[in-house]
């Protein structure tokens, strides 16, 4: 009755409309209530929740992705990316691939790596004659590694919902090499599609060009060099790499590249302090959430309930891929994140699952979410930049889904994939 009492409130206020930080909350109100907890101990919760010193890398990262977007670098690592792979058959589909794996590790964002990214890709594609849809299934897929490779804004939020217990180095870490996969695993299909649809060749870029390009690509690209050389030798932590990133990536923006103005510092700033209040109300409502989570003993009841249905790790991992699949299809990243980590860490800890490894299927298992109807924030974005409808845009992406779920499958069950990399670094 507990559980129907808390879960229930929450799934019915979403269904009338409310935003999902404020039905957190209140169902958490409601929890609170029917077990006889008084409100101040939710206000403490509340207060708990946001006031922790990782924390700050979510605002730091966020504020320096919005810098690197606006300020000229997702351009210039686009023409970097074209000197890589850009002569090749159906090469600037390869491109938008690669432009997604430098910039998405660059600021950690799929959305920015959408928006950032296909402004300057998919116009380009369709004067090279792909179709728009095609270049914006490309563009929407790529930007799912921005959620894996280091700095994912999502890793830092899976290590605070683990309870801290997950290091953010570990899974930063963790999230490079199946990154690399997906990656890998898309260029692949365009490369299909190329040879199936004669898409054009690109041209071979003059040495001269080229090395001009790649030394004022090289300025965006040290961002990458900082974050992570600065956290695996011990010089500062993943929270204060954020903040230098954001130094760094000013000073690159403003001094070096000097594309942005001025004037429209205040303009970028109010916007990414209204992402950043968003997430910080979210974290705090989903705070006092888990805690009544905790006092309902729910997390220990699916626990039993999942180990009741089976006790072999590998079905076990297989139902927990369709409810999240199922999930990230009507919920956001990152309450999902929030909500289902402190509920499942104990089912895959008791089946022998690194948390770490857990926290890499969750992430591309809600990132296949994100670019899913009904309710995928960056299907809609890619489906926006490219002046494309959502159903041609989802059409064209079928394909793309299978490679996805095929990485998908590799990550869940080859643990080496997220933890070998980990176990040698750290």
């Amino acid at each position: 009755m507990d559980a129907l009492i808390l879960l229930g409130s929450f799934i019915a206020l979403i269904l009338i409309g409310m935003p999902v930080a404020y039905a957190l909350g209140l169902s958490a109100l409601i929890g609170a209530w029917w077990i006889e907890i008084p409100a101040d101990a939710l206000m403490i919760q509340i207060a708990g929740g946001v006031n922790k010193f990782s924390l700050l890398a979510i605002p730091f990262f966020v504020l320096a992705g919005a810098i690197m977007a606006e300020g000229g670098m997702s351009r210039r690592l686009v023409a970097f990316a074209g000197v890589l792979v850009g002569f090749v058959r159906g090469g600037l589909s390869l491109v938008n691939i690669v432009a997604s794996t430098f910039f998405g590790a660059i600021s950690g964002s799929s959305v920015a790596d959408t928006a950032s990214v296909g402004s300057v890709l998919i116009p380009e594609m369709e004067r090279a004659g792909y179709p728009r849809d095609f270049s914006t299934a490309v563009t929407v897929s790529g930007s799912v590694q921005a959620l894996l490779t280091p700095p994912s804004h999502n890793s830092v939020l899976y290590s605070l919902a683990a309870g801290g217990t997950v290091s953010i180095a570990s899974l930063f870490m963790a999230g490079i090499m199946p990154g690399l996969l997906l990656s890998a695993v898309m260029m692949g299909l365009c490369m299909i599609f190329a040879r199936k649809r004669n898409y054009p060749k690109g041209e071979v870029i003059p040495l001269r060009k080229a090395l001009k390009i790649a030394a004022d690509a090289l300025w965006g690209m040290m961002a990458l060099v900082i974050i992570l050389g600065g956290i695996l030798s011990g010089v500062f932590t993943a929270t204060e790499s954020a903040a230098i990133a954001v130094l760094w990536s000013f000073f690159v923006t403003m001094f070096i590249y000097r594309d942005y103005k001025w004037r429209d510092l205040p303009k970028l700033m109010h916007r990414a302090a209204r992402t950043i209040s968003i997430v910080m109300i979210l974290i705090g409502f989903a705070a006092s959430f888990g805690y009544i989570l905790t006092l309902m003993e729910i997390p220990m009841k699916i626990t039993t309930a999942f180990l009741t249905l089976s006790d072999n790790r590998y079905v076990i991992l297989m139902c927990i891929n369709v409810m999240l699949l199922l999930l990230g299809t009507v919920m956001d990243m990152a309450p999902l994140i929030l909500i289902l980590t402190p509920i499942l860490l104990p089912v895959i800890v008791g089946v022998g699952v690194d948390p770490v490894h857990f926290g890499m299927i969750m992430l591309v298992n809600l990132g296949i979410g994100l670019i899913t109807p009904p309710v995928g924030a960056v299907l809609f974005v890619g489906a926006a930049v490219g002046k494309v409808t959502i159903e041609a845009t989802v059409k064209a992406l079928l394909p793309f889904y299978v490679a996805l779920f095929l990485v998908l499958m590799l990550v869940t069950y080859i643990p080496a994939i997220s933890l070998w990399l980990p176990s040698v670094v750290l």
